[in-house]
């Protein structure tokens, strides 16, 4: 049977310790220092500066907008429904890299989060700004003229919207009639595209 002996343990002197304690208290003052000298993340510093602008709400996710006229009524777009749409679509810088020309139709869940939420919030004949942080839009890739972890701001206004089954079944419709008046499928008319009569 083996035995083990036991080596009691000096005890500590108190000024070791308060020497101990204020090195910790020094590394936690010098982290922390640190932390404020390192450059902010560009994103960050001009969302909180825009969310502190008149009118400007922020959102749960992060989505900031801004009411430039109110609309009518209480009723808005779903994920199932199909917005008509005049928009414009900037960078911070003020680069404009997507504007409609005519009235766009966008399908609600067919766009990047941050739209999707926007149209949404808005009834018909509202017109408002949004920001949209990049992780509710393209995030870190590149897409078209828009670099990666770009802050993306549309001025919208929304004319109607509609459920995504009834603007099918009207466009189901309208292509029955234009064959119907056509008489040939593609609206050709029987006959055109052949030899002309008598030959």
């Amino acid at each position: 049977m083996s035995s083990i002996t036991a080596v009691p343990l000096q005890p500590v002197k108190r000024r070791v310790l308060v020497y101990l304690w204020i090195g910790i208290a020094l590394v936690m003052c010098g982290a922390v220092a640190l932390a404020q000298m390192a450059p902010a993340d560009p994103v960050t510093t001009y969302l909180a500066k825009n969310r502190a602008d008149k009118g400007v709400v922020q959102t749960v996710s992060g989505l900031q907008y801004k009411i430039i006229e109110p609309g009518k009524g209480d009723a808005r777009p779903t994920d199932t429904d199909v917005a008509l749409v005049n928009y414009e679509g900037k960078l911070t810088n003020g680069t404009t890299f997507d504007k409609s020309q005519q009235p766009t139709p966008m399908p609600i869940a067919g766009v990047v989060p941050g739209f999707s939420e926007a149209l949404k919030l808005m009834p018909k004949g509202s017109k408002y700004r949004f920001w949209i942080k990049p992780s509710l839009g393209y995030g870190d890739k590149a897409t078209g003229p828009i670099p990666a972890n770009s802050v993306l701001m549309f001025d919208v206004e929304l004319l109607d919207f509609l459920p995504e089954a009834t603007l099918r079944q009207m466009q189901m419709q309208q292509q029955m009639m234009q064959q119907q008046q056509g008489g040939a499928p593609g609206g050709m008319p029987p006959g055109a595209g052949g030899p002309p009569p008598g030959q």
